[in-house]
């Protein structure tokens, strides 16, 4: 599933080129992603786009309504796990699985793909837009240190949860998860609460380097995510432990192992990354 880093090289690819456009008009292909087709093919048309940005794992297209329309608003995007936004000429070849169609004033097309459909697009209008993202935890990257500490250690869940649970910290998922704890030497078991004062200092400047570097690199192509260009990411040949199971860790040498963890699969250094004390037998 995309996560904050290619969700902001996506976010970023789009900036590029949208703000200033016109929606002429909106085709729709399959919509059980979209909470009101009709709702989109009615406001989109005649709106302007006024700015492209990021929101933990959504993509926001801030909107100008037409004269006599919606005031302002905002067309809200999830990638899910196999979305993928493009801008293209409207005569470039239609890969298949592409839903969503949006022509603009300048001749191209926003087009949005999606083959398992485990994505979601809606609008917002301006009131429920702030409810809605005010639901989510700290951006990794705007949070001050003391911030991302404090809403650390003050929980008892694992860390591994902690980092990703949207509403303690918004935009990181299972990959840069699993690759900051192993640069910060911490084990995804280990509870929020009982990391030291160096080691959640650590842990925050390892989290924005992580997630730094991935947007640097234009994220992780590990199945179907390309940018807004349709370009692969690189990040995923920095991968240091996710996914890697049984091969040797970059640092000491020691196999990769993989356990559940929140639910999830971690990837880990058992000899960089030891566990708390409750684990070790296990």
């Amino acid at each position: 599933m995309p996560e904050l880093p290619e969700v902001e090289t996506v976010a970023r690819g789009l900036r590029a080129v949208l703000p200033g456009r016109r929606i002429l008009d909106v085709r729709l292909g399959k919509t059980d992603f979209i909470d009101d087709p009709a709702e989109l093919e009615r406001e989109l048309p005649g709106s302007r786009i006024a700015g492209v940005r990021r929101f933990g794992k959504f993509l926001l297209l801030d909107l100008e309504g037409a004269n006599g329309g919606r005031a302002a608003f905002s067309l809200q995007i999830h990638l899910g796990m196999t979305g993928q936004i493009v801008t293209c000429p409207p005569d470039a070849h239609v890969i298949p699985h592409t839903h969503v169609f949006i022509s603009l004033d300048d001749g191209r097309e926003m087009r949005y793909t999606d083959i398992r459909r485990f994505g979601r697009m809606r609008i917002l209008a301006n009131g429920a837009r702030d409810e809605v993202l005010g639901r989510q935890g700290l951006d990794p990257l705007e949070a001050s240190e003391g911030e991302f500490c404090a809403s650390i250690s003050r929980r008892r869940a694992r860390i591994k949860a902690l980092l990703l649970d949207q509403h303690v910290l918004r935009g990181i998922g299972n990959i840069y998860t699993d690759e900051t704890l192993w640069r910060a030497r911490i084990h995804p078991a280990r509870l929020g609460a009982k990391l030291k004062d160096e080691e959640l200092k650590r842990l925050f400047r390892t989290v924005q380097a992580v997630l730094r570097e991935a947007i640097r690199l234009r994220g992780s192509s590990v199945s179907d995510y390309v940018d807004s260009n349709g370009e692969p990411g690189e990040f995923q040949l920095r991968h240091r432990v996710y996914q890697r199971e049984g091969k040797k860790c970059y640092r000491c040498g020691t196999p990769i192992r993989r356990v559940i963890v929140a639910g999830r699969s971690s990837y880990f250094c058992p000899h960089c990354q030891p566990a708390p004390r409750g684990r070790r037998k296990l």
